[in-house]
């Protein structure tokens, strides 16, 4: 396999073309292009349908990068975020019918009476400026703290948006359905509540609830083989998940866990319980998951149907290997020292990646 000191040189050498270095893997080999640098802190990517891509900066930016990789200016009407600790302009996510629309969805971090919250905003893609900004949902009650804002976003089948939060760090928070905060939400595209959701018409619950017991959703996808719902979240010191989400269910934050409390202390003694889903994958320690994609199209075959995990902490690309519901084996692939932020696959199965830095830079896997 090739070092990190070969692809780091390789990669300095060649900024917007592609490494001559191979990586094999167990079912597939690969090499890394590098399509943009430069940026600061990229949270989340998105393909538009003529080949450009449009990513996020946690800062606050958004910018639009083109086929032969330079980098737009950041878009103006970009909404106003809150900046600080994990917080900031965080997913971004295109309506299904972003070609004759050119809807973008974007969740990030605003501020407001109590706090912080997340956010997400519906806007106009226009040239390199967004028009017509709306509100679709902010997350309440509000916070004064930086930590745990979680905000994937993912358009289903249904054609529904669907929306994973954290807990702020207040893990009491993921149990209480009077609570946006711990939850993953199901929405119209315009905001409105589905008559369907589990929760309309309960006393004391938030309507727009679809599952709950969450601690801090980092990855989100709907596989359009199936229309399931996955998604994994961070854990405190180990235990972090990976779910299949359903209908109304109890993913059992802070009652069930297989991590402890930051300097030891146990959280739980539980790691399961009745009415409450057990996570399909764990890890302890903690890997810091960050991304979520299925694989499909024809680049990687062997790859076809698994998932994809971008790990912070580790460094690594994270092959899920499923079977079906199961998650039956693991392949780690590490990123040369790189925190990988975000994987989305494109329509012809190749990969992109997010690095996680102050220079930040998208990668795109292409088969060797």
């Amino acid at each position: 396999m090739l070092t990190r000191a070969a692809l780091a040189l390789a990669l300095s050498l060649v900024p917007l073309s592609a490494s001559a270095e191979v990586v094999r893997t167990e079912r597939a080999a690969f090499r890394i292009t590098v399509i943009a640098s430069g940026l600061e802190y990229p949270w989340g990517v998105a393909a538009l349908p003529d080949g450009r891509l449009i990513v996020t900066e946690r800062p606050g930016r958004v910018r639009l990068v083109g086929t032969d990789g330079r980098l737009s200016p950041p878009l103006a009407g970009t909404p106003a975020t809150v900046a600080n600790r994990q917080g900031g302009m965080l997913d971004v996510a295109l309506h299904p019918r972003f070609a004759e629309n050119g809807l973008v969805y974007l969740c990030h971090v605003a501020a407001g009476e109590g706090g912080t919250s997340s956010t997400i905003t519906r806007l106009r893609l226009s040239g390199e400026r967004f028009e017509a900004p709306r509100t679709i949902l902010s997350v309440t009650p509000r916070v004064d703290n930086g930590f745990h804002f979680g905000c994937r976003i993912a358009f289903g089948r249904d054609g529904m948006l669907y929306a994973g939060f954290g807990d702020r760090f207040q893990m009491d928070r993921a149990q209480d359905l009077a609570d946006l905060n711990g939850k993953i939400v199901r929405l119209f595209e315009d905001g409105a509540v589905p008559a369907d959701n589990p929760f309309v018409g309960r006393a004391g619950a938030r309507a727009e609830i679809w599952s709950f017991g969450h601690r801090n959703i980092q990855g989100m996808v709907v596989d359009q083989a199936t229309g399931a719902l996955w998604a994994h979240e961070h854990g405190p010191q180990g235990g972090d998940e990976v779910n299949l989400i359903r209908r109304g269910a109890n993913y059992g934050w802070p009652r069930v866990t297989h991590g402890v409390n930051y300097g030891g202390a146990p959280i739980t003694e539980h790691r399961s319980l009745p009415g409450m889903e057990d996570p399909l994958k764990v890890w302890v320690p903690s890997i810091a998951p960050s991304g979520l994609a299925v694989v499909t199209g024809d680049a990687f075959p062997g790859w076809r149907g698994d998932l994809l995990v971008g790990a912070l902490r580790d460094r690594a690309l994270i092959r899920l290997m499923r079977q079906g519901d199961r998650i039956v084996g693991e392949e780690r692939m590490p990123m040369f020292g790189e925190r990988i932020r975000d994987v989305r696959v494109l329509p012809d199965g190749r990969v992109l990646l997010l690095t996680d830095s102050r220079n930040g830079a998208i990668w795109r896997l292409d088969p060797a």
